[in-house]
């Protein structure tokens, strides 16, 4: 899949989620097989992008290219100012976000909120698209509530824009994050645009992913929350893709050392403290689908230094990988 000169492949995409797609997880998932990583959204409030928070979002040194930013926002100078801002620290694709469901985004006119006004939205994707020469990508919802689905209407006005590439979740905003997505309307925006449409919701196996491709025609995905504490998920899919077989999971070595290398990028790029802290998200989310998962946390989570934490997962999977040993050598 092309989205401007760049060649994404495989055609899955690690999908922006606030607190969770900074540079280590990025890094991770694409040496894991994602094609693309795109980051955190930032703010198109430039007040803030001296902020810690602006500045780890906007550090993309040593990522590999692309490198794909989102920006979120309402007014369209604002966002065509902070698209070029971005470009210049290093961004060569820009996405603008216009999926988000969180209130606090809403609730200022930006993420999802903006679908219920098309000639803004129109106003918006036409200045980026103008103020940049890097491509534009687009992340929506299917529509605003379940009476109003104008994913169409809005993939229209994007492609007469100039944008690149488009990101559908199959939820609407009202819908959050509840329930089912749906597919229909994802494949009624790609039957109704030529630029490369990316399905997006509930994506959480190789088998699901092969299901949403067939039934939307999409030109690839985007997987957020099934990525969290399974950054392999992108190698599982493009081999099924590939194949039409189940890649086998990790091994518990191979998780081990997985993680102990999150961790090391955690600490890393935030500084111990913080970094200790963000990690314990990650550890709950690696350990989430492990029968071991209560007493997994209720360790990890007394880790106050980094090499605690560190001593304490290592030790944590050697115990599991003696006692699979054990059981298999009985």
């Amino acid at each position: 899949m092309q989205i401007g000169p760049h060649l994404i492949a495989p055609p899955l995409i690690l999908a922006p989620m606030a607190g969770v797609t900074d540079k280590p997880f990025r890094q991770l998932c694409k040496r894991l097989g994602a094609g693309l990583a795109v980051s955190e959204m930032t703010t198109s409030d430039p007040r803030l992008w001296q902020t810690r928070k602006s500045l780890s979002r906007m550090d993309h040194v040593g990522e590999p290219a692309p490198i794909s930013v989102q920006i979120a926002g309402y007014d369209p100078a604002m966002l065509a100012e902070a698209a070029r801002y971005n470009v210049a620290h290093g961004a060569q694709i820009i996405d603008i976000n216009m999926g988000c469901p969180a209130k606090k985004v809403c609730n200022v006119y930006a993420g999802s909120a903006l679908l219920q006004d098309e000639p803004l939205v129109a106003r918006i994707v036409k200045a980026v698209v103008a103020a940049v020469e890097v491509p534009v990508t687009l992340k929506i919802r299917t529509g605003w509530n379940r009476d109003n689905r104008n994913g169409v209407s809005i993939a229209r006005i994007a492609q007469d824009a100039g944008i690149a590439a488009l990101a559908v979740h199959g939820r609407t905003r009202a819908d959050l994050y509840e329930g089912e997505a749906e597919y229909d309307t994802i494949a009624a925006i790609k039957q109704a645009v030529t630029i490369p449409v990316l399905a997006n919701g509930d994506i959480d196996s190789p088998q699901k992913a092969h299901q949403v491709l067939q039934h939307t025609g999409a030109d690839g995905l985007l997987i957020g929350r099934a990525a969290q504490g399974r950054p392999w998920i992108f190698r599982e899919i493009a081999h099924y893709l590939d194949h039409g077989a189940v890649l086998a999971a990790p091994t518990l070595a191979e998780v081990r050392e997985i993680l102990l290398g999150h961790l090391h990028a955690l600490h890393a790029f935030y500084g111990e403290t913080q970094g200790v802290r963000i990690a314990r998200k990650h550890l709950g989310w690696y350990a989430k689908d492990r029968p071991e998962n209560a007493a997994f946390r209720a360790i990890v989570n007394r880790a106050e230094t980094a090499e605690a934490q560190l001593g304490l997962t290592g030790d944590y999977f050697d115990a599991l990988i003696a006692g699979a040993a054990l059981r298999f050598a009985a």
